[in-house]
């Protein structure tokens, strides 16, 4: 056994750091991250932050706004913690130094408009050793509680064993399933897949949002193009020129994020190209710069001017509702274990993620997880009932599983529009994969195989679900049902 903490915390973004600062007042913390301490999704973020702050806004008004976007699976009482405590993280933060856009001496406020978004205020925030797997122990009671995490050094390829009073998975959603994302390469879903081998309960995979326009230019990272540049009047066309939205929805470019990216998803099939074309060469040139800074440098950097070319775009994987199941605590099912942040799943964001309300998310549940770890230590979630494994991963000729292999699959069998044939041939490839997968040595095989893991989960959950419901989209099945407005649940050595 290596070093002693009372924390541990796996990753280095907004979730993991804010946690850090927190648990240092209260113990030794170590932070284990796999990459550099920014190689995080908090580094693209750009659509602000959510909090009800502004004049005539009110946390209520935040709830019934994530309540509706959630699409009937949002857990209210995980949602009333949120918007209840946002105002105070806000606070947290701003003593913490973060340099928010301020106008006149104030946080900077934007109205979001986005369709079918209710508007509610937000502001926009400006801009290693790698976990293999958790060690337990048995506690008082004879259930399993985490102990250690084992963890190899990529520089060194040694292994250490770490020993905990309380882990802290902060690891991020798992986009790198998809071939197309603006997630970046480590977001491949380790924390989740630890988790779930380890026995924790996993929920609401099938549920992974797909953001409508991300830049698509050759050897340039997805970035996504926000929807304010559509609510400033951008408009969509094919590589023809000719605009398509009006066609598919009588809001057109204001359409709901999965509406657009489906209706994208229609045209590039229709056109037989990669992308579609976001133009805002209409608008005046100075108030684009102004209106988009960041998104006009970036672009720029990558030789393209948006103000005079248009940009192209096509939908990109964005973010993973599902995740490690917790309460409001942040406790997992399992005693001693922590999770927060979009590996985790409180609840909060039901079948469709409220915009700007992923980044609140990760400072209100970091906060009440250390809180947590002083005040009533070594709780943990009651298991759901029904909860299911994965169906036996069952060995076939099915190829070599390469990440660039599970995300083309992923993307064509399990992406924006799914049905019960493509599904069914992704838990098949999958299960086969997850089969021939041997042991894990190094960050590349470990990764691919908690990308495995998760794509499994998803698959699996999304063939389960026989609706259409927030980002889950049967093409089989184009309505919701009532008999669905349930959670799929997974456990690791659970009975089927």
């Amino acid at each position: 056994m290596g070093s002693s903490y009372d924390y541990i915390i796996v990753g280095s973004g907004i979730a993991g750091l804010y946690a850090a600062l927190l648990a240092r007042e209260h113990g030794s913390v170590l932070v284990l991250t796999k990459g550099s301490i920014d190689d995080c999704n908090t580094r693209w973020a750009q659509g602000g932050i959510a909090a009800p702050i502004g004049a005539g806004d009110s946390a209520e008004k935040h709830l019934r706004d994530t309540i509706e976007a959630g699409a009937g699976l949002v857990d209210e009482e995980a949602a009333r913690v949120l918007t209840s405590e946002a105002a105070a993280r806000i606070e947290d933060l701003v003593r913490l130094g973060v340099p928010f856009d301020t106008s006149e001496g104030e946080i900077a406020l934007e109205i979001l408009t986005e369709s079918p978004d209710p508007a509610h205020p937000s502001r926009r925030l400006p801009p290693h050793p790698e976990p293999i797997r958790g060690s337990s122990g048995r506690t008082g009671g004879g259930a399993l509680a985490v102990r250690a995490v084992r963890a190899l050094n990529a520089m060194t390829d040694e292994a250490s064993e770490y020993s905990c009073r309380h882990l802290i998975l902060a690891t991020g959603g798992a986009g790198q399933m998809y071939r197309v994302s603006t997630n970046p390469a480590v977001a491949t879903g380790d924390g989740i897949a630890l988790a779930y081998r380890a026995g924790a309960e996993v929920t609401d995979m099938e549920f992974v949002q797909f953001h409508p326009t991300a830049l698509r230019l050759p050897g340039v990272q997805p970035f996504l193009i926000s929807e304010a540049v559509r609510g400033e009047g951008g408009v969509l066309r094919d590589v023809r020129g000719e605009r398509f939205m009006p066609n598919y929805d009588e809001r057109a470019e204001l359409a709901p994020r999965d509406v657009v990216a489906r209706a994208i998803v229609d045209r590039i099939e229709g056109t037989g190209a990669d992308h579609v074309l976001l133009d805002v060469t209409h608008l005046d040139r100075g108030h684009v710069i102004a209106r988009f800074p960041q998104i006009y440098r970036f672009c720029l950097d990558a030789g393209l001017d948006i103000t005079r070319e248009p940009i192209p775009v096509s939908p990109a994987a964005h973010y993973t509702m599902g995740g490690v199941r917790t309460n409001v605590w942040g406790e997992t099912t399992l005693p001693g274990l922590y999770a927060c942040g979009e590996c985790a799943c409180t609840g909060v964001h039901g079948a469709n993620r409220l915009a700007s309300n992923s980044l609140l998310e990760t400072v209100v549940f970091a906060q009440r997880v250390v809180q947590r770890t002083v005040e009533s230590p070594g709780g943990s979630a009651p298991l759901r009932a029904g909860a299911v494994a994965l169906s036996e991963a069952v060995a076939a000729e099915a190829g070599v599983p390469t990440r660039e292999a599970v995300q083309a699959m992923m993307w064509e069998d399990a992406g924006m529009v799914r049905d019960a044939g493509g599904l069914s041939r992704a838990k098949a490839i999958l299960s086969a994969w997850d089969a021939s997968l041997p042991a894990p040595t190094d960050r590349e095989s470990q990764e691919l195989t908690d990308l495995v893991l998760c794509s499994r989960l998803v698959a699996e959950a999304a063939l389960l679900r026989e609706e259409s419901r927030g980002a889950h989209y049967r093409s089989d099945f184009p309505e919701a049902r009532d008999e669905w407005r349930r959670h799929l649940v997974f456990r690791g050595g659970a009975r089927n």
